[in-house]
This record gives structure tokens, C-alpha cells and sequence, in this order.
């Protein structure tokens, strides 16, 4: 009984749990545009706003949210275990800085970077799952899959445990230094913002919004073309009929049949996503851990 107090009582609890209240609001706030970007990597569509256009017209605007269940169910873990692995490590890599000080900078990236490659092991079937139901069109209703579930089911009888991890390896590339950049950029930002906030905790919520905005938007931009080939591999339903058999083979296909423009098709929805969501994941973890210190 006796649990959740003294949980939300520790450090540990609290960073958890602040992570967990920001990634559902990233998650919420930018999903119809990341339903978008997945729809640019996987087709010869144009614009966003023509994909945008199409979906809404032949699908209904509640399409641009399928597949978020998978996503919705996890995120909160996911995103709580990061910031998580993220505050304890950025410390571990560089114990020269006293606990009363913030983390250095080169903590910061190398607790990101970890952070970012353990993280994959759960967004890699996550990821995997939301693609397929992204990109299933409504009209075909044979082959039409009912949710999460179904599609966890469907993997596992065609292809096994390895199947559910098909798209690892390029996960961990893409999540690793991205990650890392990722919270370098935010730190470096509301610093340069809001001189002596990462050392008071004053930040307010502009500098909050705008530091976690560009951070995601260069985080993205650092490994958009790994995102790409990460979606076309994991965007298969079968191995037997699989279309590329490796992460090379897709990347030389890809090119050599679209042209390089395709490792940045749909780069432009993708960084209004990311400054949109990740303005929304630091501000809402910042402010629910204000909320816990204060109460503690």
C-alpha cells in the first residue's frame, strides 16, 4: 500500500512518471502528422497536403489516428523509461560534476545516445505494428486488419519471434546518436534561452516549447534517411514476398529506383511534427515534475 508514495517520493519515481505525462502529450499532439509522413516514405505521393487531402477524403479524418493504440499503449512506459535511463546516465558517463550541478554536456549526449539504444528494443515492434496499420487502406476490406492485436498475431504465425523484431538493427542506428542529439540540442538551447535554468529550474514555458521543438526538429533531421529504410522494411507483411531483404539492399533500391530525394521525401511534415510534438513531450515533463517536487 505503501508503494506509490514512496515511489513518487524518490528521484527515480518522479522522472518515470513526468516522462510518461510527456510522451502522451507528444504522442496525442503529433500523430496525424506522423500518420502523414509514414503514408510520403512508403509511396511516390506528393505533398503532404495532397497525402493529407486523399486520407480525409476517401479514409475520414479519424484515419490519420489509426494505429495509435499500439503506440498510445506503450508510450507511456517508453517514454518514462528514457527519461529515466537518460537523467541517470547523463550523470554516470561524467561523475567529475557534483549532484548539486546539472549534468555536462558530454553526459547529456552520452546518456541520450544509451538512452536512445535501449529504448529500441521497445519501439522496434511498436513502430513495426503502427506502420502496418498506417498504411492498410480502408477500401480493402479482405485483407483488412482489426488492431494491434490482430497484426501481433498475424506477424507471429507468418514469421516467429523475428518477425515482431523485424526493423531492429535500423532502430537502434537511428535512436542512438539521434537520441543523443536529441537532449544535447534541448540542454544547449534553454540555456542559451534562459541563462542559469538548468542549474534553478526557472525555464518558463516559452523557452520550454521552443528548446524541445528544436530538438526534435534536428534530431530528426540528423537521421531522416535511416527513418526512411527503417519505414520500407518494416512496412512489408510478409519475408517470403518481402521486397527488400536487408537494410542496404532497401537503401540501394530505394535510390536507384526513386532517386536520393526519396531518403527526404516527407522531411517538411516530419520537422512540424517533431517541433510540434517534442515542444509538447518537454513542456508536459517539465511541468508534471515541477508539480511532483512541489508536492514532495
Amino acid at each position: 500500500m505503501d508503494f506509490w508514495p514512496e515511489f513518487l517520493a524518490s528521484s527515480w519515481g518522479k522522472e518515470f512518471v513526468a516522462g510518461g505525462f510527456g510522451g502522451i502529450a507528444g504522442l496525442i499532439s503529433g500523430y496525424p502528422l506522423d500518420s502523414i509522413r509514414v503514408r510520403q516514405q512508403n509511396s511516390k505521393s506528393g505533398s503532404a497536403f495532397n497525402v493529407f487531402r486523399h486520407v480525409v477524403s476517401k479514409e475520414g479524418p479519424l484515419s490519420l489516428y489509426r494505429g495509435m493504440a499500439a503506440p498510445l499503449a506503450s508510450v507511456t512506459f517508453q517514454n518514462a523509461m528514457v527519461f529515466q535511463i537518460y537523467a541517470t546516465l547523463s550523470r554516470t558517463f561524467d561523475r567529475s560534476i557534483p549532484s548539486s550541478d546539472p549534468p555536462s554536456y558530454k553526459g547529456v549526449a552520452l546518456g541520450g545516445t544509451a538512452a536512445g539504444a535501449i529504448q529500441s528494443l521497445i519501439m522496434s515492434p511498436v513502430e513495426l505494428v503502427k506502420i502496418q496499420l498506417q498504411l492498410q487502406s480502408k477500401t480493402n476490406q479482405a485483407t483488412r486488419l482489426k488492431g494491434p492485436i490482430d497484426v501481433t498475431r498475424r506477424i507471429f504465425r507468418q514469421e516467429g519471434l523475428r518477425g515482431i523484431y523485424r526493423g531492429l538493427t535500423i532502430t537502434v542506428l537511428r535512436d542512438a546518436h539521434s537520441h543523443g542529439l536529441y537532449f544535447w540540442v534541448y540542454e544547449y538551447t534553454k540555456e542559451q534561452l534562459h541563462p542559469g535554468c538548468r542549474k534553478n529550474g526557472q525555464e518558463s514555458y516559452q523557452t520550454m516549447l521552443i528548446a524541445g521543438g528544436l530538438a526534435g526538429a534536428v534530431s530528426w533531421i540528423s537521421c531522416y534517411p535511416l527513418d526512411v529504410v527503417k519505414t520500407r522494411l518494416q512496412a512489408q507483411s510478409e519475408s517470403k514476398s518481402a521486397k527488400y531483404c536487408s537494410i542496404v539492399d532497401c537503401f540501394r533500391q530505394s535510390v536507384r529506383n526513386e532517386g536520393h530525394g526519396v531518403l527526404w521525401r516527407g522531411l517538411g511534415t516530419t520537422v512540424g511534427r517533431a517541433f510540434l510534438a517534442n515542444g509538447a513531450i518537454f513542456t508536459a515533463y517539465e511541468t508534471a515534475l515541477r508539480f511532483l517536487c512541489k508536492q514532495q
